[in-house]
């Protein structure tokens, strides 16, 4: 039993150090946590020199005098956690120079005084968590020169880090329920410039005036080396996007009950070596951030407890080291927008998603409940959407055509379309030599019938002898006007237009010119006499007669040119119908109809 090095006696409702202890002397670990020790005496480990690692931790210990640890002077590990210490002080002046690691936290400790930790030269691991942190002095911590790792539970800016410069990592859990009172930093920057920090914690578990300047311009931009960073409830939103400007070296990033919704992808371009991040418990509602994130050695994403619907696939093909995904606890869609992502977590190889098989529908609330992997998302990739994108494509190229085709080529249509149908009479009639019935089939607007029957008809029927067409007087009644159009300018010889600017605007006189052109084209004669009533500039012209103008140009009169010769007009217009004699007069049929 003298010779017994290691001691473990946990978990037995011991209430005092047991005596047979001191006959180990060469005990060098001692476990004794989980019981109900209340009292520490000053003979409890006299005889244990040798003693290394001291664990008293889930006890009921309230106070440790000074002679209990004044043998225990090759003690390296102290563990009084989880007791009901008020102080400690006195226990640190004992000279325990050997000491690296002090666990004090869980206790009722409300003060810390100057130089508490003095006596501690080797130290470099201490605790001192405590909800009940009330008073921190100064110089608390001053002598603390070898310390690497500290844990306390006081906001971060109350501490004066400056007497620590070999600290590497720094956990700080309060709750900022109340004033806390400690002196007024003057040189607040100055006395948290640690250089040397690689791992930073502060978790906050009551609501808080914000923490957002001190950890973002005080802190971080002087972290260098900082390698690892969390932040719990400290953050009231995003935070800026220059907050990791000075630390390139950052492998770890948590930001936890936060509100990033409005969160950048800019903060992330600092710290491209990124490794792991834990954004779980943060109110977001998208990924797309992670897009432009520039996270390529990213392997480890904690998104679960966020406000997630539906997740594009893309995010994760922007993180190709992902190997460790966690997306619980989000409320996810089971419909099409999903599809893509369902697919790629049952698909993908090398990314491990975290208890998908768990993950449940919250959208629609026909499927709310049910299984996010159990959704059938066949339906949604026989490119439906791509069929239904292609058919409004066409349809509004369409419609583009359609309205482009109507605002400048509407007349070239019209002209075409009246083109058919006379080839199409033409066909039907078979395209027979009858002699013509009329020499001329006259074509003219309303408004100008009266200058035809006082002007055209005395002279052409009644001197020259020829027989005219017209539509008030020889249409057949009950017939489709555009048949009897057809029928009296290929049952004519010719046709004469008598232009005006009222012909121009009539749509019927436009159908009857562009029958007669049709002949023309037709025929490869020239059966179309131009009559200008009026003198019309060019430009004015529609498409159908600068086309005429354009194909042929043989007969062209001109009515005001000749009112001072209106004889020689008329022989002109003689001329051009002379190409044959005059068609044998008949008994006029008479028609009014229009």
């Amino acid at each position: 039993m003298r010779q017994m090095r290691f001691f473990n006696v946990s978990y037995n409702k011991l209430k005092k150090i047991p005596h047979d202890i001191r006959s180990l002397s060469s005990l060098e670990i001692l476990i004794m946590n989980d019981n109900i020790i209340s009292h520490l005496g000053c003979e409890d480990f006299v005889n244990t020199t040798h003693l290394t690692e001291l664990h008293l931790n889930g006890n009921r210990i309230a106070k440790v005098q000074r002679c209990v640890l004044e043998s225990l002077t090759n003690l390296k590990l102290l563990n009084l956690s989880d007791n009901l210490l008020v102080t400690f002080r006195a226990s640190t002046k004992v000279g325990l120079q050997k000491l690296e690691i002090l666990d004090l936290s869980q206790n009722f400790i409300k003060f810390l005084n100057n130089y508490d930790f003095q006596g501690l030269p080797s130290l470099k691991h201490l605790n001192v968590t405590s909800y009940f942190m009330t008073y921190l002095k100064y110089h608390t911590f001053l002598g603390l020169k070898s310390l690497k790792s500290f844990s306390g539970s006081f906001p971060l800016y109350f501490v004066n880090l400056r007497t620590l410069p070999q600290l590497e990592n720094i956990q700080v859990n309060f709750k900022f329920n109340g004033p806390f009172k400690t002196p007024y930093l003057k040189t607040y920057e100055d006395s948290i410039k640690i250089k040397s920090l690689k791992s930073v914690s502060v978790a906050c578990r009551y609501d808080h005036p914000g923490l957002i300047y001190y950890l973002e311009r005080g802190i971080l931009h002087n972290m260098k080396h900082l390698e690892y960073f969390k932040a719990e409830n400290i953050y009231l939103s995003a935070p800026y996007s220059n907050t990791f400007q000075s630390n390139q070296k950052l492998r770890s990033l948590t930001f936890t009950k936060t509100d990033l919704s409005e969160l950048q992808p800019e903060l992330f371009l600092p710290v491209p070596n990124l490794e792991s991040l834990d954004l779980s418990e943060s109110q977001l509602k998208s990924l797309d951030f992670l897009v432009h994130a520039n996270l390529p050695a990213l392997r480890y994403l904690n998104l679960a407890g966020n406000e997630l619907n539906v997740i594009n696939k893309t995010v994760f093909q922007s993180l190709p080291s992902l190997t460790f995904l966690d997306l619980d606890k989000n409320p996810f869609t089971c419909e099409c927008s999903n599809a893509d992502f369902i697919q790629w977590v049952k698909s993908n190889t090398q990314t491990q998603v975290v208890n998908a098989h768990q993950y449940v529908c919250s959208f629609p609330v026909s499927r709310r409940g049910s299984l996010l992997l159990d959704f059938n998302f066949q339906p949604c990739l026989d490119d439906g959407g791509f069929l239904c994108f292609i058919s409004s494509s066409c349809l509004v190229v369409l419609t583009l055509l359609s309205s482009f085709v109507y605002h400048f080529l509407r007349w070239h249509l019209t002209y075409t379309f009246h083109l058919l149908l006379a080839f199409l009479y033409n066909s039907r009639k078979g395209r027979k030599r009858d002699p013509h019935q009329f020499d001329a089939f006259v074509s003219y607007n309303v408004r100008d019938e009266g200058w035809v029957y006082r002007e055209m008809l005395p002279v052409l029927e009644g001197q020259q002898g020829w027989r005219l067409c017209l539509h008030h007087r020889d249409f057949q009644p009950g017939k489709p006007i555009i048949e009897n159009i057809t029928d009296a300018i290929y049952g004519s010889r010719k046709t004469i237009c008598v232009i005006s600017r009222s012909y121009l605007q009539s749509e019927w006189c436009s159908r009857e010119i562009q029958m007669a052109s049709f002949r023309l084209f037709d025929e490869q004669k020239d059966v179309l006499v131009l009559l200008f009533l009026e003198n019309i500039p060019a430009h004015h012209l529609s498409p159908y007669y600068r086309m005429r103008k354009l194909v042929k140009k043989r007969t062209y009169l001109s009515w005001p040119q000749a009112a001072q010769h209106p004889g020689v007009f008329w022989q002109n217009v003689q001329r051009a119908l002379a190409h044959h004699q005059p068609a044998l007069m008949s008994e006029y049929n008479i028609s009014t109809s229009y």
